[in-house]
């Protein structure tokens, strides 16, 4: 009997909200504006309601809406500095003189949804008031005002008290009876990377950090992408509808990245299954950035309903070269040769040709002595595959298998 009232306990406490079967998309401030509040000196990047509200707009009416992205999010810095009388918080009346409701209103007639953060310590990172100890009121205001997503940071507290209270929040919002998309950063504060408990997270987050934030630096990227080559076998099998591993946002249109570079980062997030969350200034990007944060075959594959998370299945022995291959929903996998060499020189790696038993393939696709027979449809961005690429992605169609 008590391991059955248990059982129920557990299963009633586990995030019931029905949403993320796919990873989601958006738009995030956090990289581009961080924690900018003077908008007296900088009134057209301080993280204010007309920022959001822009970026809500331009999100709707440039396209990126009609390809997927649809979450609106707010980063910290968004409050006061201390709670109001009532112990509620406050949103900074300098940056939101209408305050949250009329914000959301506004992206949701738009058909966007609004996300907000907060933080399960005592503060925020920076420096505002975190939800410990008021996390059921923290939610119920957050569901009043309309919101959408709910991403909680990791500051200022010990991350042994995870495992009860990111759960104490996911209880508190299955209360609410309002579908919100829950962002955690319970896994990026454990520092042994060796016994994070990914089966609980998956059961009480949509989404989780796995990783350092990531800075925009082609650096960052790779050490992201890297790491979640050595480390598939812990995250992929967590990973599926309604639950993903989040490497952190997309910098292209930001200041770090080539072209190629955010060819790169848009295929490698479309091959880990990772919500799409841009983080940059959409009033000022250039044709080519637009035209690879909407690759609608790209994003395809990101989205795919099989929610199967990619690998990396081959290194070569100077770490230079890679395949990674993720399966799909119609039976094919998308497959991406990246390049993680810097110099510039021409890249080497033979791509596979149509119906070849002789061209190199990711071991995956055939470690076995039978020959396959492979179609190839390219899953194209403008020049996606010139010479000095440091990605090339294909999407791979098994046609026949002969014994």
């Amino acid at each position: 009997m008590i391991l059955f009232l248990l059982g129920i306990l557990h299963v009633s406490i586990a995030l019931d909200n029905g949403l993320a079967r796919t990873p989601p998309m958006g738009w995030l401030n956090w990289e581009r504006y961080r924690c900018n509040t003077d908008c007296v000196n900088d009134p057209e990047n301080c993280i204010s309601a007309d920022l959001f509200l822009t970026m809500a707009k331009l999100i709707k009416y440039e396209g990126y809406a009609d390809v997927g992205y649809e979450y609106v999010n707010i980063d910290d810095c968004w409050m006061e500095r201390e709670r109001g009388e009532d112990g509620k918080l406050v949103p900074n009346p300098d940056l939101f003189p209408l305050g949250m409701p009329a914000l959301a209103d506004a992206i949701h007639s738009m058909g966007l949804k609004i996300g907000i953060y907060e933080d399960y310590g005592t503060k925020t990172c920076g420096g505002f008031p975190g939800t410990k100890d008021h996390i059921e009121d923290d939610v119920n205001l957050f569901a009043s005002w309309g919101i959408d997503s709910l991403k909680l940071d990791g500051c200022y507290c010990n991350a042994s008290e995870f495992s009860t209270g990111y759960p104490a929040v996911t209880k508190a919002l299955n209360a609410t009876g309002r579908p919100i998309l829950y962002s955690c950063s319970w896994p990026a504060y454990i520092h042994d990377k060796d016994h994070v408990p990914y089966g609980d997270i998956a059961e009480n987050c949509n989404l989780w950090r796995n990783y350092a934030d990531i800075q925009d630096s082609w650096t960052s990227v790779q050490n992201i992408i890297n790491w979640f080559g050595d480390n598939r076998g812990d995250l992929a099998s967590f990973a599926g509808p309604g639950n993903w591993n989040d490497p952190d946002m997309l910098l292209i249109g930001d200041y770090g990245l080539s072209f190629e570079q955010s060819e790169t980062q848009m295929a490698m997030w479309a091959m880990m299954a990772a919500p799409l969350y841009m983080s940059n200034d959409l009033r000022n990007l250039r044709q080519w950035q637009k035209d690879i944060l909407m690759n609608q075959e790209v994003i395809a594959v990101d989205q795919d309903p099989l929610g199967k998370q990619g690998a990396r299945v081959y290194q070569d022995a100077k770490k230079k070269h890679e395949y990674w291959v993720r399966e799909l929903a119609d039976g094919s996998y998308a497959v991406v040769m990246y390049r993680r060499d810097t110099s510039g020189l021409p890249n080497h790696t033979q791509p596979l040709s149509n119906n070849s038993t002789s061209t190199p393939r990711p071991p995956m696709l055939g470690t076995s002595s039978n020959t396959w027979i492979w179609e190839f449809t390219r899953i194209r961005s403008r020049q996606l595959c010139r010479p000095v690429d440091l990605v090339k992605m294909f999407k791979v169609t098994p046609i026949k298998s002969e014994f």
